[in-house]
């Protein structure tokens, strides 16, 4: 049997905090402007990172856990914001495929998200889906799937958020998870993107964040878990 060693990864503090905790006793590496904590987790290697807001940070990030740190496997936890009316504050999407929205060169004549030798969807590991249903269901939780969109804006726009949804078909959207799974995808690297909602469709533009970011965290967090759990078996 082939060593793994397993990437878990947020973009901010908040989101890999609790990861840290779970894991317990972990090693802080400072490496490419970042800090990396690696552990030995029931026996085999992790690496947690978060690695600040964006998609250009997110994909350095995950290069070096997957080129440096010799990550096998990637599964990311964070916070989303709802497209979907159907989702509510807690709810956990894991993504089917991700793109990302604010890649244009319609100009040109090519679909939004897309670039010549590149595509507008990227697919999510579906062994990895497959045993987040698992844990879903040991959980007692109900786990919605779909498409999730990734752009370098933070939108509270409600006309931008029905424009994304319905171009691409997107249950929720966030600022990272598109870049990681070109990444992935490019190496070989089964990726798993998990994200619990922190804003819903319907919530009032002046709401806080930061007063559901922690809470969708946390939901997050421990799911991700129970994920690397079954992943070891």
């Amino acid at each position: 049997m082939s060593k793994q060693t397993i990437a878990i990864m947020g973009a901010m503090p908040e989101e890999v905090a609790p990861i840290l905790e779970a894991i317990g006793e972990y090693e802080t590496v400072e490496f490419a402007k970042n800090r990396y904590y690696k552990a030995n987790y029931k026996g085999v290697d992790v690496v947690i990172a978060y690695s600040k807001i964006g998609k250009v940070f997110s994909t350095l990030t995950a290069t070096t856990m997957i080129e440096h740190f010799g990550a096998t496997k990637l599964l990311f936890s964070g916070v989303a914001g709802a497209i979907s009316p159907e989702l509510k504050v807690g709810d956990i999407v894991v993504a089917t495929k991700l793109s990302q929205h604010d890649l244009d060169i319609t100009a040109f004549g090519h679909p939004f998200g897309y670039v010549p030798e590149g595509a507008v969807y990227v697919e999510a590991d579906k062994e990895l889906i497959e045993c987040s249903k698992r844990v879903a269901s040991s959980m007692g939780k109900e786990v919605k799937e779909g498409i999730i969109a990734t752009g370098d804006q933070f939108v509270a726009d409600e006309t931008r958020k029905n424009w994304i949804g319905k171009e691409f078909d997107a249950v929720a959207l966030e600022m990272e998870g598109g870049s990681v799974a070109v990444v992935c995808d490019s190496l070989n690297i089964p990726f798993f993107i998990l994200r619990s909602i922190s804003d819903a469709a319907d919530m009032d533009a002046s709401f806080s964040f930061d007063e559901f970011l922690e809470s969708s965290a946390i939901i997050s967090a421990e799911f991700i878990i129970k994920m690397l759990d079954e992943i070891i078996g």
